[in-house]
């Protein structure tokens, strides 16, 4: 069945969505309990920033075509351009504590700037945050001390207060996901050895040279993880980015392919995926601190 695709593009629109009361034209600290409308089946383009603490599991959510791993204490997000379908259970109404607010509110301000580093905003449906009691508690702390500003009469620090309360969860989302992927050692572990498996195979299977220069996101599809969790799973187990994981292992592969005299430079950068063997000398002296030819010769010297 066909659900009605609703462009949620103000925070009033969201709130006309469920009977809300809008106290601010671009931001809303949202309580489900006091919804007056509860529409069943519903997908939702967002043109709004929303983070949502679930307190019971009423229905499904799905981001893309997968239901969101989420049960009672869990956090769901989503950023502008982000599509969610949701379905609510027969006989249940939703439970859930949040915030909505319109990327106009945090221009020129240092939430602004940094909107972008908040990764989990690009999680996919099954990445999301499962909460303790104790990060319960504060992330509706957090929601409470900004209600408590939209409902203070508008001053010169309306908006940096809010704005900066807002950085704070965030801050606090960002602690607890990376307390999640501490926690999911084992699995972020298999994650690892799948992605150091994946890239071994594209060098040796000779994608590299029909495909080119492998990219973050192609590894992350095959894990099944977005790119945003892929990347910080990644630097929270070796400590560096994926792209530069990747880097690691062209130039180590690069190393190998040097030693085999038999193979020019200009072939060892196509094999590796370069288009252009100026780019591969490139990078190969950023690392290493010698061209491809400089580092044959030492290798070979003895």
């Amino acid at each position: 069945m066909n659900t009605e695709l609703i462009k949620l593009d103000t925070v009033d629109d969201y709130n006309r969505l469920f009977g809300l009361e809008t106290l601010h034209p671009l931001v809303n600290v949202i309580d489900l309990s006091e919804a007056t409308r509860f529409p069943s089946r519903f997908t939702v383009n967002y043109g709004i920033y929303a983070l949502f603490l679930k307190e019971t599991c009423c229905g499904d959510i799905r981001y893309g075509r997968q239901i969101y791993d989420y049960r009672e204490g869990t956090i769901v997000s989503f950023a502008p351009g982000q599509v969610a379908e949701t379905e609510m259970l027969e006989g249940t109404t939703p439970s859930a504590r949040g915030i909505i607010f319109h990327p106009d509110l945090i221009k020129g301000t240092s939430l602004g700037q940094e909107i972008k580093t908040y990764s989990f905003f690009s999680y996919r449906s099954t990445e999301a945050l499962h909460l303790s009691d104790e990060e319960k508690t504060i992330i509706l702390d957090c929601l409470s001390k900004i209600r408590m500003e939209l409902t203070h009469p508008i001053d010169k620090l309306s908006k940096r207060l809010i704005a900066r309360n807002i950085q704070l969860l965030l801050d606090y989302c960002m602690r607890f996901y990376d307390r999640q992927l501490t926690t999911r050692e084992k699995s972020n572990k298999d994650i690892l050895t799948r992605f150091e498996a994946l890239l071994d195979d594209y060098f040796q299977s000779g994608n590299a040279r029909t495909n080119g220069l492998p990219t973050v996101l192609y590894f992350a599809d095959r894990v099944f993880l977005s790119p945003n969790y892929f990347g910080d799973l990644v630097k929270k187990e070796t400590g560096k980015n994926p792209q530069e994981y990747i880097q690691g292992k062209i130039i180590d592969t690069a190393k190998d392919m040097l030693a085999d005299t038999r193979m020019s430079v200009n072939l060892i950068a196509d094999e590796l995926g370069f288009q252009y063997p100026q780019h591969f000398n490139r990078i190969f002296k950023k690392v290493t601190g010698h061209t491809p030819g400089e580092y044959r010769r030492q290798i070979t010297a003895g």
